[in-house]
């Protein structure tokens, strides 16, 4: 079935770890583990083959939001939406926020979920993009700091 995709699949840059491509996983990854909809392994997986982001990462930070973690998560969201919707979260509490609530036919805690998941999906993108460039960059600046101090001591060394 994925013999369709392999003149995709066969990009380095979904396979390589470098800076970008690491970046732009965590971008897309951490996006997708946001939403609420099904198949976040899929769309994280054809997000990453288009922007050239590293593919098992992409995918593997999906599961950020699994089954222990989606009711707090989208708890969270949901009173996230309500006060960036500028409405008050309607009583519902973190005891009654199940998804029976939700399909029940509340429309209104809909919206503010999806306000919610895509505002914290917008800004963990952002985050995490930005993140993985200064880690990265931290990363290689302490090893060419170490390089150099081992330079300096084989150099002092061999003049003793």
């Amino acid at each position: 079935m994925l013999g369709r995709f392999s003149h995709l699949l066969a990009r380095p840059s979904l396979w390589h770890m470098n800076r970008h491509s690491v970046a732009v996983a965590f971008a897309v990854g951490l996006f997708f583990a946001f939403m609420p909809v099904p198949f976040q392994m899929v769309l994280a997986a054809a997000g990453a083959v288009y922007c050239n982001g590293n593919l098992p990462i992409s995918v593997a930070l999906v599961w950020l939001t699994n089954p222990v973690t989606i009711p707090p998560i989208f708890y969270a969201t949901y009173v996230l939406g309500c006060w960036l919707l500028g409405r008050p979260t309607g009583g519902l509490s973190s005891d009654s926020f199940t998804w029976d609530a939700i399909y029940a036919g509340l429309p209104s805690v809909m919206q503010a979920v999806f306000i919610g998941c895509l505002f914290m999906g917008v800004l963990s993108a952002v985050i995490g993009y930005f993140g993985i460039h200064f880690v990265w960059r931290m990363i290689v600046l302490h090893r060419w700091r170490r390089r150099r101090q081992q330079r300096l001591a084989q150099a002092t060394a061999s003049q003793a």
